[in-house]
């Protein structure tokens, strides 16, 4: 596994253990994290606060289907669920398209589909 491709696992693994160090640590200074329709967040501060929406409960479950990589692009088509703070669960399935610089995520833009 390539060194871009164990930083997506690494940064997706902070998710799941809901650790903001780790995730944070897998990023560059000047991170932009967009999703279309959702928001455009820049910079680790910013994105901190993302990291636990107050709209969900508890750890997300993801499963990483795919990752590919050309250049320094890495991109993860997945699934996630989590539970939402007014009752239900949020099923969704996502890609993911990570832009690397030496090593660290600088650019994430995720398309995102609820299933549920």
């Amino acid at each position: 596994m390539t060194e871009n491709k164990k930083t997506v696992e690494k940064y997706m693994d902070g998710f799941r253990k809901g650790d903001h160090a780790q995730i944070l640590s897998c990023m560059t200074d000047d991170i932009v994290w967009e999703m279309p329709g959702a928001f455009h967040l820049v910079g680790k501060e910013a994105i901190d606060k993302e990291i636990e929406n107050p709209a969900f409960v508890g750890k997300p479950t993801i499963a990483i289907k795919r990752m590919t990589e050309e250049n320094d692009v890495v991109i993860a088509e997945g699934a996630v669920q989590v539970g939402r703070l007014e009752g239900g669960i949020l099923d969704a399935v996502f890609s993911d398209a990570f832009t690397m610089r030496n090593g660290k995520i600088k650019h994430l833009l995720t398309y995102q589909v609820t299933l549920k």
